[in-house]
């Protein structure tokens, strides 16, 4: 659906999942505020591990999985918007092994600014989402702000035994990426007018492409660990496997899938903001990054792939299943045991 009387871009200070805080700055932010498990038994994941989704023990072999994810626009149509939203929301349930059962709006939206019936194309975007996945869009909530915003509150379940975290890789394990990197730069080369006619649509497509191989994933023996890169990059996200496991990360350049025509956008100043951020909240745990590596592997991703830690005796299979769905199938790197305190992530090739 296109939209040609509204660019929603113009409107919003951010873009994506480029508006999240800095991993620093959050980290400061809930210093104060960690659970305590075992006030909860039944709290399996909580926010001290920096998790995708909560995850609380039904005592029947299945734990239900509650998240929350929103945002300002990173695309200009509003159908688009609400799809990329929803899309990006519900793959924190596909990250943990689970099955969305359920989603609830989360709206924000300039009524003096935007007409009512724009933010309705919004809502029907990630309605359709819902629908094509199996769920329902059940209800939500919605706020007058100065921006818009748009996500969704999702609910799932998972059996326990396929329940997967970020914090549970292990020395060894081989890196997969579903996704090829490179949203946050197409797209702020396109809110930049240097996007190029053959890249267009390119970034909308891929950001609406779900996560959904992440339940087949996690049902096999030997996948330890998984997450979606967003707006912290894979850096960031892959520094939150690296932290929960004590482990350091090797990644192999060459073997890391990129979108068409980075390194022309690079050069032409086409790089979010956050990507610094980014950058910046992780620099101590980096060796031999370029400029062109931390523009690359800080780049905030919207709605990215599934980063999946396989140990050596499972890479076969879950190459195949990678293959079948048309998925970036050759590993990235491997996770190796740290000697230190200090995380680290090396780049080679």
């Amino acid at each position: 659906m296109i939209n040609n009387a509204v660019r929603l871009t113009q409107y919003s200070h951010g873009a994506g999942c480029g508006c999240k805080i800095a991993p620093d700055v959050l980290g400061e932010i809930l210093s104060g505020s960690q659970i305590d498990p075992d006030q909860y038994p039944d709290l399996l994941v909580g926010n001290h591990s920096r998790d995708d989704a909560a995850a609380i023990d039904l005592g029947d072999g299945r734990a239900v999985l509650t998240t929350t994810d929103f945002f300002m626009p990173i695309v200009d149509d509003p159908f688009d918007f609400g799809r990329v939203a929803a899309t990006n929301a519900i793959s924190d349930i596909y990250a943990m092994g689970g099955r969305p059962l359920a989603a609830i709006a989360i709206l924000g939206w300039p009524i003096d600014t935007l007409a009512a019936p724009i933010a309705a194309q919004v809502i029907a975007g990630g309605r359709s989402v819902c629908a094509s996945l199996g769920f329902p869009l059940a209800g939500g909530h919605s706020i007058d702000c100065p921006e818009p915003i748009f996500g969704l509150a999702v609910t799932g379940e998972v059996p326990l035994q396929q329940l997967k975290r970020n914090s549970t890789g292990c020395a060894g394990d081989r890196l997969y990426l579903t996704k090829p990197l490179g949203i946050g730069i197409l797209t702020t080369a396109e809110k930049q007018g240097k996007l190029l006619d053959r890249h267009l649509g390119v970034a909308t497509q891929l950001m609406c492409q779900p996560n959904q191989i992440g339940q087949q994933l996690a049902a096999i023996p030997g996948v330890n660990a998984m997450t979606d890169v967003t707006g912290f990059g894979l850096l960031g996200h892959l520094l939150e496997f690296c932290e929960g496991g004590h482990l350091n990360a090797q990644i192999h350049r060459p073997s890391v899938a990129l979108m068409d025509g980075l390194s022309d956008y690079i050069a032409q100043g086409c790089t979010p903001g956050g990507t610094a951020r980014n950058f910046n909240a992780c620099q101590k745990h980096t060796s031999s990054f370029t400029p062109r590596d931390q523009s690359i592997f800080c780049d905030p991703q919207t709605s990215g792939g599934l980063l999946v830690a396989v140990a050596p005796e499972a890479t076969e299979e879950v190459e195949k299943l990678l293959i079948a769905a048309g998925l970036p199938h050759q590993s990235i790197g491997t996770l190796e045991p740290t000697a230190g305190n200090l995380c680290q992530v090396r780049l080679t090739g």
